[in-house]
């Protein structure tokens, strides 16, 4: 077993009460700074994304190598295969002897029990608790859960019939990953792509409103610092998006976690006021009625609205939205939810069209909104007014644009860090947007005529196309 200097060394184990173990830091640590970085005990790509992830790195790239084997596994190269190969090998003899691959989760609970029979639960002095050691829940589950589990452990015996482990040991590592599986990204950070098992990163227990994010960076997680905390505070992540209210909130974190979370935000129904917050005009508020009837209207919309989304039907997607929000308007807070969620899907489905004036009105409102709600260094916010800021640029309004830009990367350089790919690219645009303000401030009209020549050419540019692929604009979140 080896260990990387300073690899664990901000950070000791400790009895966190209630919420059972912990980690707290062992000395005074800043905005940005990594707490840890840790690699995957064992991770799969989602079946879904298996033929566009590399099984190794879990890079979107297109022309993937897939293994001659298997036919299942895809690499995007000879280095990333050998790379994989002994997490691979015995992956690659079950799929060939069953004829074809399981679900993802009984892939994860085959190569989690293959690198336990091979390195046992530990597999570096770094590692602060076994794999065996993490909670199961296993007498929290509802029916349909044990189920549900009771069908990923016989296919998993399908898969690996030879295994020595019995069904109860079997079951365990099941109930493992699913309260304990962490949710990657690819490159961008734009999409889950998979899921694994880092046991350290386990034992950060949720806060609703954490000091701690988690960011996947070349092939391991990244537990960086969202402000300054002192030596001996509790780490905390969390578990679940903040844009709900706290009920909501603590109805996912029970029925996944099996915990009822009491942290400050939750306890205090933390700016629960601002997201189902009524509009104000001249210090009046619609009656009650009326705003849960746009309300209950807001839900059954974005049910339509996600469904055209799913079904690639973006023209209805934009007529439902506006729509939506037209009724929203005289009604419900710039702050609510549910105008939030609508905005959002607008932004991102016009920006896609390349109807970027529109689509960076909207992201304006979405980012004003987001500001008031997210906590200054939240990487969620970051990411949304990077991609506010792109939709400004490319609807020729560069100097809000560069502003924005500006703002997200200061965000993103907390939260990401100067290595992700997602910071560097968003460090060339602030540049090329830099140059473009110089240029506007020096003769409005001469910029936009050279702007005009280059979109007759290039419409929109690769942050764009990311920011706004199909796959995210059907797609754009996954539970974290």
């Amino acid at each position: 077993m080896t260990r990387s200097i300073g690899e664990m060394d901000n950070v000791e184990l400790f009895d966190a009460g209630e919420k059972g173990k912990g980690l707290r830091t062992t000395k005074d640590l800043k905005a940005g700074e990594v707490v840890f970085t840790e690699p995957s005990f064992a991770a799969v790509v989602f079946d879904s994304l298996s033929q566009q992830v590399c099984h190794n790195c879990f890079r979107r790239q297109v022309n993937l190598h897939r293994c001659a084997q298997c036919k299942f596994a895809h690499y995007c190269d000879r280095t990333c295969q050998t790379a994989c190969w002994d997490e691979h090998k015995q992956e690659c003899a079950a799929i060939r002897n069953k004829g074809k691959a399981p679900n993802e989760n009984v892939r994860l609970a085959a190569r989690v029990l293959w690198r336990v029979q091979k390195d046992t639960g530990i597999v570096s002095d770094s590692q602060l608790i076994s794999v065996d050691q993490l909670q199961d829940h296993l007498a929290d589950m509802s029916t349909d859960s044990l189920k549900e589990l009771k069908i990923n452990v016989q296919n998993f015996l399908d898969y690996c019939p030879n295994t020595k482990h019995g069904s109860e040991y079997i079951s365990h590592i099941f109930g493992i990953i699913n309260c304990n599986g962490f949710t990657l990204s690819d490159q961008r950070g734009l999409q889950a792509v998979g899921v694994g098992l880092f046991p350290n990163l386990c034992l950060v227990n949720h806060d609703c409103w954490p000091n701690c994010t988690i960011i996947l960076n070349h092939g391991k997680i990244e537990l960086r610092a969202l402000g300054k905390i002192a030596e001996n505070e509790e780490l905390t992540v969390s578990y679940v998006d903040f844009l709900n209210v706290s009920a909501d909130r603590q109805r996912a974190l029970k029925h996944q976690y099996h915990f009822d979370c009491m942290c400050k935000s939750c306890s205090e129904h933390f700016k629960d006021d601002l997201k189902m917050a009524a509009k104000e005009t001249d210090g009046k508020k619609p009656s009650d009625e009326l705003v849960k009837e746009v309300q209950k209207y807001s839900l059954e919309c974005l049910a339509k609205i996600e469904a055209a989304r799913a079904a690639s039907n973006f023209n209805e997607v934009v007529k439902l939205s506006r729509e939506c929000l037209e009724k929203q308007e005289p009604v419900l807070g710039d702050t609510h939810l549910y105008k939030l969620r609508v905005l959002s899907v607008a932004s991102e489905v016009l920006s896609y069209q390349h109807n970027f004036s529109e689509a960076a009105g909207y992201a304006r409102r979405m980012v004003e909104g987001y500001t008031k709600l997210f906590h200054p260094n939240n990487a969620q916010l970051g990411m949304a007014i990077m991609r506010a800021g792109v939709t400004h640029w490319h609807a020729g309004l560069i100097e809000v644009g560069h502003g924005m830009i500006c703002k997200a990367y200061a965000i993103l350089m907390i939260t990401h860090g100067a290595t992700h790919p997602i910071t560097q690219d968003l460090e060339s645009i602030r540049m090329q947007t830099e140059m473009e303000l110089k240029m506007f401030k020096k003769n409005e009209n001469d910029y936009h005529s050279m702007r005009e020549a280059a979109l007759q050419n290039k419409p929109t540019g690769k942050m764009t196309a990311s920011l706004s692929g199909e796959a995210n604009v059907k797609a754009l979140s996954y539970k974290q």
